[in-house]
């Protein structure tokens, strides 16, 4: 059950209420079904509760009990270890590269034209069409399986469906060359725990999405 201020739960998770990395965080914590306090931030403006905690500032912050863990992708491993059930990681070495590599390459191409878009201007168009490139480029990975790189949920696809999720509210129309990606999202967006994920305001970026119940 997610809190939303300090409460008796280990953890508590300093997250933004629309970050694609808080969400990716926040989408780890339920696919765990892990209880924690949340305590919503806006990201440019850290509170000295937050610089105490982690002198950057930044967003995801995790506290479990004494110890205090920043930068999203060493946030959502550490809780894939400390909460080792599901699994959220392939067992082998090479799958694990794999996926840490695509996570890489989605950080560096795919979310800075989303903060372009979301920036506005000149510059807002340029990026819905690269970014509509990247995912139409990555459809064959899409199609390849049920979830992304994997047939089970992954951590990427925690980094994967925020993104996907925020189609639409960013103004990017895949068509039907995009219908694999669509149809992943649909399954994640079902999936046990995503709707416990997200914040109002991330409600808000699709408010006529029907969740099934339960």
């Amino acid at each position: 059950m997610v809190q939303n201020a300090r409460s008796r739960t280990a953890l508590t998770l300093y997250t933004s209420a629309d970050d694609i990395h808080c969400h990716r965080t926040r989408l780890v914590l339920a696919a765990k079904g892990v209880a924690y306090d949340r305590i919503i931030l806006k990201s440019d403006q850290p509170t000295p509760d937050l610089l105490e905690l982690n002198p950057y500032g930044t967003l995801p912050t995790l506290v479990d009990r004494d110890l205090t863990v920043y930068d999203p992708m060493i946030v959502v491993e550490y809780l894939d270890e400390r909460y080792p059930h599901p699994p959220l990681m392939p067992i082998d070495p090479l799958s694990r590269a794999r996926l840490r590599l695509a996570t890489w390459r989605i950080e560096n191409d795919w979310l800075p034209e989303i903060d372009a878009i979301g920036e506005g201007g000149k510059t807002a168009d340029g990026a819905r069409r690269r970014l509509r490139e990247h995912l139409l480029q990555a459809v064959p990975l899409f199609r390849a399986s049920r979830f992304f790189l994997n047939p089970e949920m992954s951590l990427i696809d925690c980094l994967v469906a925020p993104v996907v999720w925020r189609l639409s509210y960013l103004g990017v129309n895949l068509g039907n060359e995009g219908k694999p990606v669509v149809d992943y999202g649909e399954r994640l967006f079902h999936s046990q725990g995503f709707a416990r994920s997200l914040t109002p305001e991330e409600r808000n970026m699709r408010p006529d999405f029907n969740f099934a119940p339960g």
